[in-house]
């Protein structure tokens, strides 16, 4: 399989992930928040990190990206450990977007699209017109283009997120880890921005991304990496992972799963404990 970046360089990959957790341990002080984890991340499809809050999705995320430093175990990229990698060589084959980024007070959109090209700058090598098209291109395809000379604390929850997704794409990268980049959107925002993520994943993209919301998560992934207390649950389709039962493990949350009407995934219908009598009820209303 060949992925064409936004640069126009072509990167090839084989059935082999090239992101991958190998016995990782990640703690912050004396506590461990993941210990001796292991996951590999297939190429070409979004997977999606979902767990209750706590569990450390966040914190494995960071460590892929190499944001955090694991004390025990590796993280591999393209087949080398990532911590004996260049930051700028690890700035070009992956973006990370964390959680609710803010960009310096009245720093224009371009301006901030434009720093995704800052890992392939040096002294040698000063602003070009290949840079400019880049930002541009990655200002299209993001559909942010006619914000370009807007401040990036005047716009919306929904359009900031648009412009911090396209200034990792700047990065020239086809690996994108996003963390939670629905926080703080409301239910249409949060779709049209998954919507751009699936976009970017048609377009040849691996996406890794933390979300919250199940139903987002099921109907948005190819894989689902389900998390708790540090370790992982389950992994793999949507279809394979989300059961009543692992739902009950994982969240402590009883739920029915059904079909997704709109698709061909699972949809997750949590079940409170004043709908209890109403869920014993429904089998006899229905005879």
């Amino acid at each position: 399989m060949v992925v064409q970046s936004i640069t126009g360089t072509k990167t090839e990959v084989d059935g082999a992930s090239r992101l991958a957790a190998r016995g990782v341990t990640v703690g912050y002080g004396a506590r461990s928040v993941i210990d001796g984890l292991d996951v590999a991340i297939p190429p070409g499809v979004i997977t999606t990190i979902i767990g209750p809050n706590g569990c450390g999705k966040s914190t494995l995320l960071r460590t892929l990206s190499r944001l955090l430093r694991p004390t025990g175990g590796t993280v591999v990229l393209d087949g080398e450990d990532i911590a004996s990698l260049r930051t700028r060589d690890v700035a070009k084959k992956l973006g990370l977007l964390p959680q609710a980024p803010v960009a310096p007070e009245g720093l224009t959109v371009s301006d901030l699209v434009a720093r995704g090209r800052h890992p392939h700058q040096s002294w040698l090598r000063q602003w070009s017109s290949d840079d400019a098209d880049v930002v541009r291109r990655a200002l299209a395809m993001t559909g942010v283009s006619d914000l370009a000379d807007r401040p990036v604390d005047s716009l919306s929850g929904g359009q900031r997120q648009r412009v911090w997704i396209s200034m990792t794409l700047a990065q020239g990268t086809d690996l994108l880890l996003l963390d939670e980049p629905t926080t703080y959107l409301d239910l249409a925002h949060a779709v049209d921005v998954l919507d751009l993520v699936d976009d970017l994943h048609e377009s040849g993209r691996t996406v890794v991304m933390v979300l919250h919301d199940l139903n987002l998560a099921t109907r948005y992934s190819d894989n689902l990496v389900v998390m708790r207390e540090g370790a992982i649950l389950a992994q793999g389709h949507p279809r394979d992972v989300i059961t009543a039962d692992l739902l009950h493990e994982a969240f402590g949350l009883r739920a029915k799963v059904i079909d997704d009407p709109v698709g061909d995934r699972p949809l997750v219908v949590p079940i409170g404990r004043t709908h209890v009598e109403l869920d014993r009820q429904a089998p006899e209303l229905a005879q």
